[in-house]
């Protein structure tokens, strides 16, 4: 076993000069990054000399006008990301313990969960937990995932990305069919003959997993328009500007559906709930958890007698 003079002399690091190097590493400019924490720029350009003189690194390099960071930085940036967002969990979770309420829960989904799939859940959890502020942010799986490993985020759902940082947990929710749906007028022929598309933007989890599928079939991927939301895309299919995938929930709900091109998927895609790992344990966020598991969905009218 190791002596305690055989150890690394750990630097004298606070928290604020981790959470002001985050700040500065994710802001357009150090006056942005000041003003969101709430001190002055000099304040921050002080606290960051400061951290730079106790790791005994150069962590930023003057290039014109701007002061960016180092590349040979990126491991004192992850480690800085790391300690604040268990911090803020810390003091969450120490606030909850002094007034004996869990105050608030925040929680990510893509729109088809928010809309679709979980929104009975979501609108019971705050219906029998009137006393819990509840945070709802919908947004695409990617930005949803750097808000968790953020420390914005207590639970996101997502579509499973390719590869799913260390300090994420994620367990299946459920599977979502993706089927392709071309233009009224288009000759559905075979998968070489399909296209052009639309399409999630490029980087977009739900991309990846149409872009590998189709590629399995034959089809091109030739993309001619993208955007976020699933129901601008099926507005586009309908306009004749292209074919799209799609999960069914979104592409064929109201009086005018999309008809699919195939009656079976072209792909699955997995929807997972999403957790850092070894937070401090919250009442509400278990709570919020299994509620978004149950799959509880609204009763039908002939059972609640309207």
């Amino acid at each position: 076993m190791a002596s305690p003079r055989d150890l690394p002399v750990l630097p004298n690091l606070t928290v604020q000069q981790l959470e002001y190097l985050v700040a500065a590493a994710d802001a357009p400019t150090r006056a942005t990054a000041a003003a969101g924490l709430g001190v002055t720029p000099s304040a921050l350009t002080q606290g960051l000399a400061e951290l730079e003189r106790r790791v005994g690194l150069p962590l930023f390099e003057r290039r014109g006008r701007q002061t960016l960071l180092r590349p040979d930085a990126a491991e004192v940036l992850a480690h800085a990301r790391r300690v604040v967002a268990a911090t803020r969990d810390l003091a969450r979770w120490a606030g909850t313990r002094r007034t004996g309420t869990s105050g608030n829960v925040r929680l990510g989904t893509i729109d088809a969960v928010a809309v679709h799939h979980r929104a009975f859940a979501i609108r019971a959890f705050r219906t029998g937990h009137p006393d819990i502020d509840l945070h709802l942010t919908v947004a695409p799986s990617g930005q949803l995932l750097e808000s968790l490993v953020r420390g914005d985020l207590d639970v996101a759902v997502l579509v499973r990305p390719a590869d799913l940082p260390a300090e994420v947990i994620a367990e299946p929710l459920l599977d979502e069919p993706l089927l392709v749906y071309a233009p009224a007028d288009a000759d559905v022929g075979t998968p070489a003959t399909w296209g052009p598309w639309v399409a999630f933007p490029s980087g977009s989890h739900t991309r990846s997993v149409v872009a590998t599928a189709l590629a399995a079939t034959g089809a091109r991927f030739e993309v001619v328009a993208e955007s976020n939301q699933p129901e601008v895309l099926r507005e586009m299919v309908r306009l004749g500007l292209g074919w799209a995938v799609l999960p069914t929930a979104q592409a064929e709900p109201g009086a005018e559906p999309l008809v699919p091109a195939r009656h079976e998927p072209i792909a699955v895609r997995q929807l997972v709930l999403a957790q850092r790992a070894d937070v401090p344990p919250d009442a509400a966020v278990d709570a919020l958890v299994e509620a978004l598991r149950s799959n509880a969905v609204a009763p039908s009218r002939a059972t609640s007698g309207r």
